[in-house]
C-alpha cells in the first residue's frame, strides 16, 4: 500500500488498483494535481479478491472508495473529483469543458486499440492495428496545442489521460519502430511535457516497464515474439 500524503480530507479515499492499468493512472495523476491525500491498494486482477467484486460490479480497477462507498469507472471518478476537490482541471467554459470531455472518450479509445495492437497475433493484423493507431494520432496532432498541454499552458484531465498512453510508448519504441507516431512534432513535444510532469512520473511504480514486458510476453501475440527475439 502506498500512502500518498497532500492535504488530509474529512473522508478518508482508498483508490483500489491495479499496477499496470492506465485508467488508474488518469485517477492518480487527478488526485496528485489536485492535492488530496489517498491510500492506493493495488490488487491483482488475475486473481481477484472476493471484497473487490462486491465493490466493483464490472470487476475493473479503479474504483474510488469514499469512506465505505465505492466509485467504480475511471470517467466517473474524475467527474467526482471534479465536482468536489480544489483546482478544477476542466476549462471553465461549457463548450470547451465538452470538447475536453469528448477528447477524454477519444483518449478510452485509443487505449482500446493499443489493446488491439499489443494482442495482435500475426504481422498482418499488427500491422493493420498500427495503421489504425496511427490514424488516431493524426487526428490528435491536428488538434492538440503542446504549448506545453494540450489545449495551451494550463494542465487538463485530457492530458492526464492522455499521459498513461504515452507511457505505453516508451516500452513499444524499445520493441521496434512501428511508425505509430513518426513525424508528427506537435505529439512529440506533448508527449515529453508529460513524460517529465511529477504526477504522471509518480502514478506508476519504478518497475513499470518490467511489469509492462512481462505482460506484454504473457499474451501470446507477434508482439510477445518480438520482445522475446529482441531479448534473446
Amino acid at each position: 500500500m502506498q500512502l500518498h500524503e497532500h492535504v488530509r480530507l474529512a473522508v478518508p479515499l482508498k483508490l483500489i488498483s491495479h499496477k499496470l492499468c492506465p485508467y488508474v493512472q488518469r485517477a492518480v495523476i487527478a488526485l496528485t494535481e489536485k492535492g488530496v491525500v489517498f491510500e492506493r491498494i493495488d490488487i491483482d486482477l488475475a486473481n481477484k479478491p472476493d471484497w473487490f467484486l462486491k465493490i466493483s460490479p464490472l470487476g475493473k480497477t479503479p474504483v474510488l472508495m469514499v469512506g465505505e462507498h465505492a466509485i467504480f469507472e475511471s470517467a466517473v471518478i474524475l467527474e467526482y473529483l471534479e465536482e468536489t476537490q480544489a483546482t478544477p482541471m476542466y476549462p471553465a467554459d461549457p463548450l470547451a469543458r465538452a470538447e475536453h470531455r469528448a477528447w477524454i472518450e477519444f483518449g478510452s479509445a485509443v487505449l482500446n486499440d493499443i489493446a488491439g495492437f499489443y494482442t495482435a497475433p500475426d504481422e498482418a493484423t499488427l500491422k493493420a492495428r498500427a495503421s489504425q493507431l496511427e490514424q488516431k494520432f493524426v487526428r490528435l496532432e491536428a488538434r492538440v496545442a503542446a504549448a506545453t498541454w494540450f489545449d495551451g499552458e494550463k494542465f487538463s484531465l485530457v492530458d492526464a489521460v492522455f499521459g498513461p498512453v504515452f507511457r505505453y510508448f516508451d516500452v513499444f519504441d524499445a520493441i521496434g519502430d512501428f511508425g505509430i507516431l513518426a513525424d508528427k512534432p506537435k505529439l512529440a513535444r506533448w508527449r515529453a511535457s508529460l513524460a517529465a510532469r511529477p504526477s504522471a512520473r509518480s502514478a506508476v511504480s519504478a518497475d513499470y516497464p518490467a511489469l509492462l514486458r512481462d505482460f506484454l510476453i504473457r499474451r501470446h501475440s507477434f508482439l510477445s515474439g518480438l520482445i522475446m527475439r529482441a531479448a534473446s
